[in-house]
């Protein structure tokens, strides 16, 4: 089994992007992880800093006890973060005291053939298998919950004036909720993970995330094309916006249509 990532960050029509976003990966384990930060005036992109840096470096030795990595261990990983997020708050200047971050974050034991994923607000992980979403996150955001309870179609959120309303976020004392999945994920060949702010979901639905996995050859091309929907849809100050894709290849199958481009991250399985 082999990885291969691609990553993209765009400041969108704002003056500052606030999101960012990391990887780290041994010859059994990968880790990636995104984050859009709020607050301005350096807080949201300090904020966001701040949960992908502690999250690489809390994850990054793993006893075998541990292993594989599961939705609980990464929620842990992901509060450790709230933590330093509220240090900061008190510790730094007054354009940080109001910071907070949404985050996903996923990690895939190469060995175990295994993947587990965690999550913070509205920045979301799907899984594509056999040309179909089989996983995606849970927004925690009161749009969602209105869908949850029937007073909203699922279509609906896009455009639902309170759509930037959310319940959790990285950097609060009260109120957080981290999101873990239960069990680890099994992984099959040619699985898909998309991971992105809110930024890009908003200007690009399900299906066209679903038809141009279907015609990319690689993840780059993949992201590349939705960042294209996102730039021709958005309005002109629309937010920053960013992504990573992960795609599990295996190097024997005649019929993967991966391209191995110089660069790409991989692993060996």
């Amino acid at each position: 089994m082999q990885l291969v990532t691609a990553s993209l960050t765009d400041r969108g029509g704002r003056q500052r992007n606030e999101d960012s976003l990391g990887n780290w990966s041994s010859e059994r384990l990968y880790y990636c992880v995104i984050a859009d930060g709020a607050g301005g005036h350096g807080g949201g992109d300090t904020a966001s800093r701040i949960v992908v840096d502690t999250v690489l470096a809390d994850l990054r030795y793993l006893t075998v006890a541990e292993l594989p990595p599961t939705g609980e261990r990464l929620a842990s990983a992901l509060l450790h973060a709230n933590e330093n997020i509220l240090e900061e708050q008190v510790q730094g200047s007054i354009d940080v005291r109001d910071m907070r971050s949404t985050a996903v974050l996923l990690a895939i034991d190469i060995e175990c053939r295994t993947a587990a994923w965690a999550h913070c607000g509205d920045s979301r992980l799907y899984c594509f298998r056999d040309g179909e979403i089989c996983v995606q996150t849970r927004d925690h955001s009161m749009v969602q919950d209105m869908v949850d309870a029937q007073l909203l179609r699922a279509d609906e959120v896009r455009h639902h004036p309170r759509r930037n309303l959310l319940l959790s976020a990285l950097g609060s004392r009260d109120g957080l909720n981290i999101a873990g999945r239960a069990e680890t994920f099994e992984l099959r060949d040619r699985d898909a993970f998309l991971m992105c702010t809110d930024g890009l979901w908003e200007y690009v639905d399900e299906d066209c995330m679903r038809d141009w996995l279907a015609r990319s050859a690689t993840p780059d091309a993949w992201l590349d094309a939705l960042a294209t929907q996102v730039r021709a849809t958005a309005k002109a100050n629309h937010d920053n916006f960013s992504a990573l894709a992960v795609w599990v290849v295996d190097a024997e199958d005649p019929q993967a249509t991966i391209l191995r481009l110089p660069g790409q991250a991989a692993s060996p399985g």
